[in-house]
């Protein structure tokens, strides 16, 4: 894969530029002290994700704080430890709060010198406009569930990705998908022919964490630790 070949970057957001596992936990394992569980941080994560996107699938119209709201009340179902209104609403609002991965605003700056820079995320507007103020930059395009109605896997995200690049008058081939999680991006960059880069946030620790196991085939072109060095070949490739 030649970067140089490329002129707009779409990103996933929550995992990929915002660190959404370390967000999360703040509040899961507040509430796991709380209720008297002994649970590990990655069996907390691994509970939570796949009611998640089981949330997501049956309520496609839900804002991502009411999805975060009944995920965290089924965990605590499957836990035996009920999640009162108050935790279901306190990590509902927790998103804006979430931090940045350290390299992320560095990297976006140096990645939009050079590139187009659309979020297609698994969000709410105010949300992701809380998590906008950490990553520092000027996006060209963002589009979030609330916009389009569904969370990825589903189609409607890439929909709306190839018409923003449309309207922004670059070719579809011309497009690169940049994201952390199989599940959610590279399984449907694959099924919509789009080229894919694999940021993998989680290579020093096994398992899936908050994200389910991708239940279909992916691929990607390029795999980078971290969003910093992906930043570093793509600058050196448009040099």
């Amino acid at each position: 894969m030649n970067l140089a070949d490329y002129d707009v970057l779409s990103f996933d957001c929550y995992g990929t530029l915002i660190d959404w596992e370390t967000g999360m936990l703040a509040v899961l394992c507040a509430w796991a002290g709380e209720s008297g569980l002994d649970v590990a941080d990655e069996a907390l994560l691994r509970a939570y994700g796949d009611h998640e996107a089981q949330v997501e699938a049956d309520t496609p119209d839900a804002l991502y704080s009411a999805v975060l709201a009944e995920a965290f009340r089924r965990t605590g179902d499957q836990l035996g430890a009920p999640v009162s209104e108050q935790w279901a609403q306190r990590l509902g609002d927790s998103v804006p709060d979430w931090p940045a991965f350290d390299d992320s605003p560095e990297a976006l700056a140096s990645l939009a010198r050079d590139y187009k820079l659309i979020i297609a995320s698994n969000v709410h507007r105010e949300g992701f406009a809380g998590s906008n103020k950490r990553l520092g930059v000027s996006f060209d395009r963002i589009i979030t569930a609330e916009d389009v109605g569904a969370y990825k896997p589903a189609p409607n995200h890439f929909e709306a990705l190839f018409e923003a690049v449309r309207e922004l008058g670059v070719p579809r081939e011309r497009l690169l998908h940049v994201a952390q999680s199989l599940f959610h991006d590279h399984v449907p960059a694959k099924r919509h022919g789009l080229s894919s880069v694999w940021i993998n946030r989680r290579s020093s620790r096994p398992g899936w964490g908050a994200t389910p196991e991708p239940a279909g085939e992916y691929s990607y072109g390029l795999e980078f630790p971290d969003l910093i060095s992906f930043a570093e070949v793509a600058r050196a490739a448009k040099s």
